[in-house]
């Protein structure tokens, strides 16, 4: 079976944990301050703070910027529920439009008109690895006074105009086992912002900056030095993960004919996270079961859009968005992880041309 995603786990990880172990200092510390330096400069930001997850990451973004109950925050209903219930956890409401239909990102035209005199920040999710249109959403971020939190969970390293996601506003980024760069769980926070940076880093650790004197209530959200050293050992293959995802996208690219392919924006560096494909007219599902029974694994992101949760139905009512509806009903994600032999690129062309 060619799976899906398959966490790169080599030598190197299994040794930095065990130095780690070793050491009998296990919690956020010398490794933590490392992996944070590094991804700092991978993100070309001042600062990155390391959290226990990217839904943690997300909702301390919120709380930093003073976002809470009675405002608003404009995302897209085109993503894991986590990027809705960060905003929820705070006391704020989301505010959903809909997507563009070449990226899967949130579409910009709609973004203004969504603006209220409660909206105090934008939620961009830059989807499958692709940057949403931060031109535009900086534009109306600017123009309105409102904080630009990026959803980069799966955008390690994506870049536009040679710009890295997470360095447009405040950026969150998980490193659940799936993701480019994993820790097992664990994420982190990204941003330029001396006072943010600082608030994020109190929110996680009890509000504290000395031990045992407390600024302000804060939670234990913290990353511990076995997951920090993982993802240093991540960190030291990224470039090599990147060219892989993108070798595996432009062969897929090349290759594949029979489905919708995805697109990538001019100026836009894609992360690939993801490859998604597009098989409409309700094809779907029996594609996808044709592609298990060729032993090649399949995934869909996502098949219900965050509007018709049913939770997000109860506390907000019925919605419609039409791009993002239509949409759940054809993405299809293909393995395009680092692992895949040349073998198994040709097996899953030669089964998605079936289709």
């Amino acid at each position: 079976m060619i799976h899906i995603s398959k966490p790169a786990i080599f030598e190197a990880e299994k040794t930095a944990v065990m130095e780690v172990l070793e050491s009998g200092f296990l919690a956020q510390g010398a490794r933590t301050a490392q992996f944070e330096e590094r991804f700092a400069e991978v993100c070309g930001v001042r600062h990155a703070i390391a959290v226990s997850s990217g839904t943690v990451a997300l909702y301390l973004a919120l709380l930093a910027h003073n976002v809470g109950p009675g405002d608003e925050v404009i995302t897209t209903p085109f993503s894991f529920v986590a990027t809705a219930n960060a905003i929820l956890f705070t006391g704020a409401s989301p505010v959903l439009v809909d997507i563009e239909e070449r990226t899967f990102n949130i579409d910009p035209r709609a973004i203004e008109a969504a603006v209220t005199a409660r909206t105090r920040a934008i939620m961009p999710v830059h989807l499958y690895g692709h940057i949403a249109a931060m031109d535009t959403i900086q534009e109306i971020a600017d123009k309105y006074g409102l904080a630009i939190i990026e959803d980069a969970c799966q955008a390690v390293s994506a870049s536009y105009k040679g710009k890295r996601a997470g360095s447009f506003g405040t950026g969150a980024f998980s490193f659940y086992a799936t993701k480019n760069i994993m820790t097992g769980e664990g994420g982190m926070i990204t941003t330029n912002d001396d006072q943010i940076a600082e608030k994020c880093r109190l929110l996680r650790n009890h509000g504290m900056k000395v031990r045992y004197y407390h600024d302000m209530l804060g939670f234990n959200f913290r990353l511990t030095d076995l997951q920090a050293a993982i993802g240093l050992a991540q960190l030291d293959r990224l470039e090599e993960v990147n060219r892989k995802r993108r070798e595996n996208a432009e062969y897929f690219n090349a290759h594949i004919q029979s489905v919708g392919k995805p697109e990538t924006l001019d100026h836009h560096c894609h992360a690939w996270h993801q490859y998604t494909v597009r098989i409409p007219d309700g094809r779907r599902d029996q594609a996808r079961q044709q592609l298990q029974d060729a032993g090649i694994g399949t995934a869909i992101y996502y098949p219900v859009p965050i509007h018709q949760q049913r939770y997000i139905v109860e506390q907000f009512g019925e919605s419609s968005f039409p791009v993002a509806e239509r949409l759940s009903t054809e993405v299809l994600s293909l393995p395009v992880h680092p692992m895949l032999t040349s073998e198994e690129r040709e097996l899953i062309v030669e089964e998605v041309n079936k289709i």
